[in-house]
């Protein structure tokens, strides 16, 4: 098993962490050698599987990360966005996969992860699910078919702890929507409808958001035209999902050259 490549998961101890560590732990092509969490975590120290309530895995959890990835060959990063910037630029000197599930990127963290691309092999996506993957294609297909006579509108819903709205992947629909219009998201975009908005400009896409209980993900792109409406769907129920795209993910990185890359080139959908 030592042979096998190994992977260190950021933010331990959060949803997708402990999924993450889950996964890998019970893989037979990816081993688990380093578990970060920030420091002051009460988890450091431990060992990761004790700290999350089973059998010890062997992988004491640091805030050390530089020396975590020094003996990965790759990491799984769901963390926040000013993290995961400042894990691309160590994983780059790590020479390790950057797999990053992270989402809310702003324009100067993308920036940031293109100079880190360079030098590294940096896997991003708003989500990591084959299912959702699709559905971001078909989303492209079925908008450049339809006129402006379909008003577009994303729905997504997640669970009451999300800090980020819209969601990543509710992101990556609205830009396939835009690219199969042949326009530009950020000019056609309609977020946070409130008051007295005036009518539905023609051509925009809309983003609706739900936060509540226990939702893993939810996402529906509606095509809603005179006299008939068009649901494309996709519902998570299980988190592991995303562990086992991520899990593809690395695997697929490993034999790439540097650069930025997404779900859609793992998946050889692009």
């Amino acid at each position: 098993m030592t042979d096998l490549p190994g992977v260190v998961i950021t933010g331990a101890s959060g949803r997708m962490g402990q999924m993450l560590i889950k996964s890998i732990s019970a893989s037979d092509k990816l081993r688990l050698v380093g578990a970060l969490e920030r420091p002051g975590h009460d988890w450091i120290g431990r060992d990761v599987g004790e700290a999350m309530g089973g059998a010890a895995l062997g992988v004491a959890v640091t805030d050390d990360a530089l020396e975590a990835f020094s003996k990965a060959q790759a990491v799984i990063d769901f963390t926040s966005p000013d993290a995961s910037v400042a894990f691309a630029d160590l994983a780059a000197q790590a020479r390790a996969v950057h797999v990053i599930g992270t989402t809310g990127f702003e324009d100067h963290h993308i920036e940031r992860l293109g100079f880190a691309a360079l030098h590294a092999r940096i896997v991003r996506a708003g989500n990591m699910s084959l299912g959702v993957n699709l559905l971001v294609q078909l989303t492209k297909k079925v908008a450049a078919a339809l006129d402006e006579d379909f008003d577009i509108e994303v729905i997504e819903a997640h669970h009451n702890q999300k800090v980020d709205a819209p969601s990543g992947t509710a992101l990556m629909l609205g830009e396939a929507a835009a690219e199969g219009r042949g326009v530009d998201l950020q000019e056609v975009s309609d977020n946070a409808r409130h008051g007295i908005t005036g009518k539905r400009e023609r051509g925009h896409i809309g983003f609706s958001n739900i936060r509540g209980g226990d939702i893993i993900g939810e996402h529906d792109v509606l095509f809603a035209g005179p006299g008939e409406r068009i649901t494309l769907r996709h519902a998570a129920s299980d988190r592991s999902i995303y562990a086992r795209g991520a899990i593809r993910a690395v695997l697929w990185g490993l034999d790439q050259k540097p650069g930025a890359y997404d779900m859609l080139d793992v998946l050889g959908l692009n």
